[in-house]
């Protein structure tokens, strides 16, 4: 898997999902000899095959793509961070923006190129099966990451297959193997789908309506993520606000049961949520936030600033309810750390709309900001509508990426975070992954605080009784030597 440790995995013995509903559509002829035709594998032994995953988008594909190559190893397949190395790659791809589909569609034609066999995941196979680029290219969809076996070994064999069916009856288990990019984190997808309808968002097309976990089912793979060495469980789905609604629940239903497991060394972070499902929550989700295991994060995109802008992009909240959920963490959560996101030009945003936008960035000067000009996604509402020129897009958006420049000077560096998700750069030779540690602030920014480590007490007299205990050791030795 990209960027991941392969040995990071757990496996559930045995375990091998069935075949129901897997489709093959076209068996590749071994007497076509075509310049980037793929040499048919006649072996089935999975343990000789390599595979190489790449993701692309958010941190539910992110997810997927653990349990997916957790799968593959709990078979016998072999991951592989080189992809010349794999015999077949796993795409799993994200219909967000036009270009990571556009980079989904050049990576297919390498793979060609390089005679590897392919498997496309994730939203853009999910909502545009029929695209030319993925026309004889395997795909499983997002409600069967769970058959990716399948899909890989029938592939192999020299089969097209198509799994990609939203109207699946039961909900996909949370007690699958995985293979963690990082082994102190565990993704946990607590939902799946949305209940709104953004005229922009073709992810919509690919997750479909909202299916969320039953709170039992979350609370025992939290539970096992924590027992397996994980210091951090990171909720995440496409809306955490509307979570249980289809199973007459509410988040914090979930969110109580969640921070009475939380170890005392580890912590749980919220993903990203809608302002229109916390409004009448703002109270239990600022608890949520203040308890001392769960980071003071919260990720609220906004999009835009404008009521109107709003209105069309059918966000269903207005500039004002946005700020409500804001002003009501920053009174009521000390240091909160709150995210959000904005996209520029979208069709309908005159001047003075995005002029709102501006304001709001102002207004609060968020400490990261998800900035994105506005892409038409085939088949969406909004790909209808009358583009905005795009010198005046490009303006837009480097006018509020310049905004959100004068106020941090943050750059990307290795980071630790404390109680309010706050960035602390810690200058160390040690091995800091999954540990808490004793810092003294030195340096502090508007956007990141550097500091140095503290060693405690207990830790100081470890290392004293270390240091007087070696010259013993070696008079022992002498003495013993001597006595020889």
């Amino acid at each position: 898997m990209e960027s991941g440790d392969i040995e990071d995995g757990f496996v559930a013995p045995g375990f091998k999902p069935p075949i129901n509903g897997i489709v093959l559509t076209r068996l590749k002829s071994k007497d076509n000899k075509g310049e980037n035709e793929i040499p048919h594998i006649e072996s089935d032994l999975a343990w000789s095959r390599k595979v190489y995953v790449r993701t692309w988008g958010c941190a539910h594909n992110s997810s997927d793509s653990e349990y997916m190559s957790g799968l593959l190893v709990n078979s016998g397949f072999k991951l592989t961070p080189n992809p010349d190395a794999a015999d077949l790659w796993v795409l799993n791809s994200c219909t967000v923006k036009t270009p990571s589909e556009n980079q989904l569609e050049n990576e297919i034609l390498k793979a060609k190129k390089k005679r590897k066999y392919v498997v496309v995941a994730g939203c853009v196979s999910q909502a545009a099966p029929t695209v030319e680029y993925l026309k004889n290219v395997s795909i499983v969809g997002v409600q069967q990451v769970d058959q990716i076996v399948n899909v890989v070994e029938e592939t192999l064999k020299g089969n097209v297959v198509r799994h990609l069916s939203l109207r699946r009856k039961e909900a996909l288990s949370l007690d699958l193997p995985k293979v963690r990019r990082n082994k102190f984190v565990e993704i946990l997808a607590i939902n799946t789908g949305c209940l709104n309808h953004c005229t922009y968002c073709k992810t919509k097309q690919a997750r479909g309506d909202l299916k969320s976990f039953p709170v039992d089912e979350i609370v025992k793979r939290a539970k096992s993520a924590f027992s397996e060495g994980c210091k951090e469980v990171w909720l995440t789905s496409e809306d955490l606000g509307a979570y249980g609604r289809d199973i007459g629940h509410v988040l914090p239903d979930l969110l109580s049961q969640l921070v009475k497991i939380i170890p005392h060394d580890c912590m749980m972070r919220l993903g990203m949520t809608n302002p229109p499902y916390i409004l009448d929550h703002l109270q239990e989700i600022a608890d949520t936030l203040n308890h001392p295991r769960v980071y003071s994060f919260l990720h609220i995109p906004v999009q835009a600033g404008s009521d109107a802008v709003l209105a069309e992009m059918k966000r269903e909240y207005t500039s004002e309810q946005f700020c409500k959920v804001v002003d009501f963490m920053r009174e009521n959560v000390p240091g909160v750390y709150i995210a959000t996101d904005f996209i520029c030009a979208f069709p309908s945003e005159t001047t003075d709309d995005f002029l709102d936008s501006m304001k709001l960035v102002e207004k609060y000067k968020f400490p990261s900001l998800f900035i994105n000009q506005f892409y038409p996604r085939p088949g969406t509402p909004a790909a209808r509508l009358k583009k905005i020129d795009t010198v005046e897009a490009r303006r837009r958006t480097a006018a509020m990426t310049e905004l959100f420049k004068s106020y941090t000077t943050y750059k990307n560096d290795r980071i630790g975070h404390n109680k309010a998700y706050e960035h602390i750069l810690v200058s160390s030779d040690k091995d800091l992954l999954g540990q808490w540690v004793t810092v003294q602030i030195k340096e502090v920014s508007k956007f990141y605080m550097k500091a140095d480590l503290v060693e405690d007490n207990q830790t100081s007299l470890r290392k004293y009784y270390k240091l007087a205990v070696i010259p013993i050791i070696l008079l022992m030795f002498f003495f013993i030597v001597k006595l020889l």
